[in-house]
């Protein structure tokens, strides 16, 4: 056994539980994860799902014993995958040495674990989109240069990236892929997962179904004055389980030793940007409940728009996203009232 062990960082958090799930089909899975920002239940329902519960660590990755322990336990994975980060913009601008130390320490002790026991491994690193800030050209490509990030929080992508990049070049051995995410939203058709925002969302689409299912009494649009076609800011919604599917993929191209260097950036977003006036209407026609919303100020650090070119994956992952934006809002919705019991 040990021949198909793939280790999720932050794998009982929004994109690593729907990873996780997807992952259960080939390979097996540990899930390690603090819990500092998800819940233990999420476990339950990537089992439901998966019909095999994953092997699960708790374990605190910027403290070093706990990453010596994990690898004391599982230095036989072929892949790990790396989610476990704080990741709220806002915060980060409060708590910057939190995130600081936070996503930078954990990277750098795996790595230096990798590098000790002389692993050979193959490494999905979740970057983001926020590493181009406001793009000169739309759609984003991969070559866009990277713009001063607008937060702690995007810094720590960027500073994770040329990390990975800088040891990439020291150790022939390891194989690294960054995927920059656009915007994931919605969750599994099953409703076992989803995403489950602690306190007020920051992101639309939670917003929007927590506002339909209640519990706010109506969303702000931040700004309607942008230079797009309807004055709301524009960006690239994916559907969670195309986002999933692309890190298996990812995964697979490195096992199987299809890549052409051992450090590559792929954008996965759906290439297509969509104004936040178009997400509600789709809500509203969609699911046929009345939203209540206003206009209020521009947001600080929100840019006008971001949308992928999502060539580079296509062509060298063989990766297309087949969810539309109809289905992920959708299924947002289904999750949000089995959330809320409604």
């Amino acid at each position: 056994m040990g021949t198909n062990k793939v280790i999720v960082t932050g794998g009982l958090g929004y994109i690593g539980s729907h990873t996780a799930v997807e992952l259960s089909e080939k390979f097996q899975v540990v899930i390690v994860d603090d819990l500092s920002n998800s819940s233990i239940e999420v476990l339950d329902g990537i089992s439901k799902i998966s019909n095999s519960t994953p092997i699960f660590e708790k374990l605190d990755l910027k403290i070093k014993k706990d990453v010596k322990k994990l690898f004391d336990k599982h230095n036989d994975a072929i892949g790990l995958i790396h989610f476990a980060a704080f990741k709220a913009v806002g915060e980060s601008v409060e708590k910057p040495l939190n995130y600081y130390e936070n996503n930078l320490s954990s990277l750098i002790y795996i790595l230096q674990e990798i590098d000790n026991r002389n692993l050979l491994l193959n490494l999905i690193f979740s970057s983001s989109c926020t590493v181009y800030g406001q793009a000169e050209s739309l759609p984003i490509t991969e070559e866009e240069s990277i713009k001063k990030a607008e937060s702690p929080y995007g810094n720590t992508k960027q500073i994770s990236e040329e990390i990975l990049f800088d040891y990439a070049r020291t150790n022939p051995k390891i194989n690294i892929t960054s995927l920059r995410y656009f915007n994931p939203i919605g969750a599994h058709h099953s409703t076992n997962i989803g995403e489950l925002p602690l306190g007020i969302p920051g992101n639309l689409v939670p917003f929007i179904t927590q506002t339909a299912a209640g519990i706010h009494e109506k969303l702000t649009v931040f700004g309607n004055d942008y230079n797009t076609p309807d004055g709301t800011c524009v960006r690239d919604y994916i559907h969670v389980i195309d986002l999933a599917k692309a890190h298996i993929i990812a995964l697979e191209h490195l096992i199987q030793k299809r890549n052409q260097d051992n450090y590559s950036v792929y954008n996965i977003g759906t290439g297509k940007g969509s104004s936040v006036l178009e997400v509600i209407e789709c809500f509203v026609k969609n699911t046929r409940v009345k939203l209540n919303y206003v206009i209020g100020k521009r947001r600080v650090g929100d840019i006008e728009s971001a949308y992928a070119d999502n060539t580079k994956a296509k062509e060298e992952l063989k990766w297309t996203p087949k969810y539309s934006l109809d289905d992920a809002i959708l299924s947002a919705w289904k999750w949000e009232k089995k959330v809320r019991n409604i």
